[in-house]
């Protein structure tokens, strides 16, 4: 069995605090925001209980923002907003722009782990980043490695959407009588990078297909090309 290293090294620390734009006063709170469970380690607790806390500083910094930004939007569009910016998903994403899985201590176990499992425990390693700086240096610290990493991602148009599987299957209901159906007709690529190629089809309608890291992303890519195409959502700017 593969021992794990109760802390990281000092130079991997200053690397970290580098990319997150923060020197910890108290290092702690950055082991342990980078140790899962799986590890076991006696030394240095996990980062649940930080997860926990960074959850709620990131709702609130994020819906903050929010607020200020869309000044005159409703309170449903700020739910759909928010619920967007603070999902596994956005937060995975930022995780991998800071390559935190250079510096996540895992068991064995967990190492091996691909897919939305493996996505889930990068955005908690960024909930738990988030509450170490709360508890290091405060609310401010910890909104502005929110707004830096949040503001950009708030601001985008399509951020107002619903979900595009519930949209498209509401609309096919609606209009045909029929629900969605999924088919996955490829994935290739390494377990740690995979690319996933899905179609959707709705009797009646041309397929669509999409393609993404996971396979629901891959079928909100097919489901977002069949609303758009179909005219039930306009296209966003920038799109191909």
């Amino acid at each position: 069995m593969t021992k794990v290293k109760a802390t990281i090294s000092d130079e991997e620390k200053a690397q970290l605090e580098k990319a997150i734009g923060h020197t910890f006063s108290e290092k702690q709170w950055l082991d342990r925001a980078l140790t899962h469970a799986s590890t076991g380690s006696a030394k240095v607790a996990n980062y649940e209980r930080l997860e926990f806390l960074g959850d709620r500083v990131l709702g609130l910094c994020v819906a903050e923002l929010l607020f200020n930004t869309f000044r005159s939007a409703p309170e449903g569009e700020l739910s759909v907003r928010l619920n967007q910016l603070v999902s596994a998903e956005s937060c995975a994403l930022v995780a991998d722009e800071l390559e935190l899985h250079r510096f996540i201590r895992t068991g064995a176990d967990v190492k091996k782990l691909t897919g939305k499992r493996m996505m889930n425990v990068r955005a908690d390693v960024v909930e738990s980043l988030i509450a170490a700086l709360y508890l290091d240096a405060g609310l401010e610290a910890a909104r502005a490695f929110i707004t830096r990493h949040w503001q950009e991602r708030a601001t985008r148009a399509d951020g107002a959407r619903r979900d595009a599987k519930t949209e498209l299957q509401e609309w096919a209901h609606a209009k045909f009588g029929y629900a969605p159906t999924y088919r996955v007709d490829d994935r290739h690529g390494p377990d740690h990078d995979p690319r996933f190629t899905v179609t959707v089809e709705i009797k009646g309608v041309a397929p669509t297909t999409g393609v993404d890291r996971s396979k629901r992303a891959a079928e909100q890519v097919a489901a977002t090309k069949m609303l758009e195409r179909e005219g039930v959502w306009q296209k966003q700017a920038g799109e191909a």
